[in-house]
């Protein structure tokens, strides 16, 4: 049984931060970090059956074509897709009544639908890109034991000898090969760089100085196999190691909105979202 401090149930029965109920979500859910976007997302429902909301995690619930779907909004960061991921698997897998593991586990579908900027100068923006590998820049899965499989472990240790002098040990996750070939057969694919922060961790240097200020050309020049780190943000990692860990499986969708090694940001950025959003749903 697992103790009240460990699991918090609201009054009403609804998990501690999402404040949703078991029935509230669907097996596939969308992610998107800001609040904002999640009726961008659920406009194309033709149905919509759930709105709720505590904080920054806004959930809809409805149907499209005839198939259920949540979207929720995540706000920003690997802290939040800490606390957004353990109660989803937690409303799936845990009868709330007796605190215990339900005896069949379920397996959610993830997509991460998200905003990103290229570390690569071929990588345009107005690009939709697929994260199949993730390397996490940030502290999260120091905290978890994650089962690693031999290409992470490479990717791994070919990003520690790269970087070189890093205070920390990023980890790795890997999109859901299931998932890749439902949404992202035709898209372009990628290594993706998660950073705790969008400054100073993301080699930004506004009024700051910065502990790596040649993060980004390190990040540039980094190859393995032939392949690079494609693009920078700031959710995909966490919740790839996290869906890796549970059983779950997950994809992150990158708009890419930037380019850090030409030093542009893209003049129709919603434009962009939106063809993200509608790629995704007309593949569900």
């Amino acid at each position: 049984m697992i103790n009240d401090s460990e699991l918090i149930i609201n009054a009403d029965g609804s998990i501690y931060h999402l404040n949703l109920l078991p029935e509230d979500i669907a097996d596939t859910i969308i992610f998107v970090g800001d609040p904002d976007r999640v009726p961008l997302v659920s406009r194309y429902f033709d149905e919509i059956e759930v709105k709720k909301g505590k904080r920054e995690f806004i959930t809809h619930t409805g149907t499209i074509k005839g198939k259920r779907l949540t979207v929720i909004s995540t706000g920003i960061g690997t802290d939040n897709i800490d606390i957004v991921l353990n109660e989803l698997d937690a409303l799936v897998n845990i009868d709330f009544a007796t605190k215990t593991l339900k005896p069949e586990i379920k397996s959610l579908d993830i997509i991460r639908i998200g905003t990103s900027g290229s570390i690569q100068g071929n990588i345009s923006m107005g690009t939709v890109l697929a994260s199949d590998f993730a390397i996490g820049f940030d502290t999260l899965m120091q905290y978890y034991k994650k089962p690693y499989t031999e290409p992470e472990v490479q990717l791994q240790s070919a990003v520690i000898d790269h970087f070189g002098d890093l205070t920390f040990k990023p980890y790795v996750g890997r999109a859901s090969q299931k998932l890749l070939e439902q949404f992202a057969f035709d898209l372009p694919k990628g290594i993706t760089m998660t950073a705790p922060g969008f400054y100073g961790p993301q080699g930004r240097m506004v009024r700051s100085q910065n502990t790596y200020p040649d993060l980004i050309k390190k990040a540039n020049s980094f190859e393995i196999f032939g392949r690079h780190l494609t693009n920078l943000e700031m959710e995909t990692a966490g919740i790839y190691a996290l869906a890796n860990m549970f059983g779950h499986h997950a994809i992150s969708i990158n708009a890419i909105l930037a380019s850090r090694v030409n030093e542009t940001f893209s003049t129709n950025p919603q434009e962009v979202v939106d063809k993200a959003i509608r790629l995704v749903l007309d593949r569900l």
